[in-house]
């Protein structure tokens, strides 16, 4: 009987707000349709996937890619290289947008708050194709604006395209010169919601800036910043196919190698693995998603255990 009038009462919100749940239609739809149905592909991981065949007539194979991929003797090369610069991303890239969201939040003129806004958005619509591009031309060891100038101080041109020592720090710099001002949106939008009541009450108590900024801004920002923490966790394999593939080259790729290229090679251009592994790049995927739902689960727990809402 409670069920029956849970669901008459969800009903009538239904009918009483649908404008509101059609506009949640396209969402919903697109969550279905491009990431709920293509999980079915998953099963191509315990398979010899055929594409005559199909996903229904391939030869079941069981947990035999896996074995392949952990007995790979790049594995751990891999799997170094795809931390490190998920690591470092976290370490230096995490941070900027909340220091930028947090130095335009100081900002008085709205006009000029605006512009540079703007100016710091542009780079996210900018393809990694121009972004790797951008970045040869400023480091190109012959015509490169960075070693034209480090020879007009007395210095030596370096290749840093080709230095596997500047490969990761490259990489960071790209994500955060590209992301940064559109992942400040976010925490501009907290920003937005913290009580001005709260800042005159710090002003009444004495409080400069800095007092404000720490003891009134960052602890509104604290619970968005833990759950796109938590988010980013989750994504601690993946760090972007077309920017690395586009950096890589035969001198970096000891440090530049990740698991997303392996996978092109591997799963589609089966280079040194016999060829088209469709499968096995299937399960090096799954791998990275049961690895990546691991670190949410552990990391929204101990939020939880230290007092704060986590994700769920």
């Amino acid at each position: 009987m409670k069920s029956l009038v849970g669901n008459v009462s969800l009903t009538r919100r239904i009918f009483t707000h649908w404008e509101l749940y059609l506009l949640l239609l396209p969402g919903l739809l697109y969550f279905l349709i491009f990431k709920y149905v293509p999980m079915f592909g998953i099963i191509m991981a315990f398979q010899e996937y055929s594409p005559f065949l199909g996903v229904t007539g391939s030869e079941w194979v069981g947990f035999r890619h896996f074995v392949d991929l952990f007995q790979y003797d790049q594995f751990w090369r891999l799997l170094r290289n795809t931390l490190l610069i998920s690591f470092y991303n976290i370490v230096f890239y995490f941070p900027a947008p909340i220091i930028v969201a947090l130095l335009l939040n100081e900002l008085l003129r709205e006009w000029f708050k605006r512009t540079i806004q703007t100016i710091v958005y542009l780079p996210h619509f900018i393809s990694w194709v121009v972004v790797g591009s951008i970045t040869y031309i400023l480091l190109n060891t012959e015509t490169g604006l960075v070693n034209q100038l480090i020879v007009s101080f007395g210095g030596e041109a370096h290749n840093f395209l080709a230095d596997p020592d500047s490969f990761r720090t490259m990489i960071v710099l790209q994500n955060i010169w590209k992301e940064v001002g559109w992942g400040t949106i976010i925490f501009l939008a907290a920003l937005s919601g913290v009580d001005t009541q709260l800042y005159e009450a710090a002003t009444v108590d004495g409080a400069n800036r800095w007092h404000k900024l720490w003891h009134v801004t960052l602890p509104a920002l604290r619970s968005t910043i833990l759950i796109l923490l938590i988010l980013r966790l989750g994504n601690v394999l993946d760090v972007g196919f077309e920017q690395i593939f586009l950096m890589l080259n035969d001198l970096v790729y000891p440090v530049g190698d990740v698991f997303e290229t392996f996978v092109y090679r591997e799963g589609i251009g089966g280079v040194g693995l016999g060829g088209g592994r469709f499968s096995f790049g299937v399960a090096v995927g799954l791998f990275k998603s049961v690895v990546g739902l691991i670190l949410v689960l552990g990391a929204n727990k101990l939020a939880k255990k230290f007092g704060e809402e986590g994700v769920f």
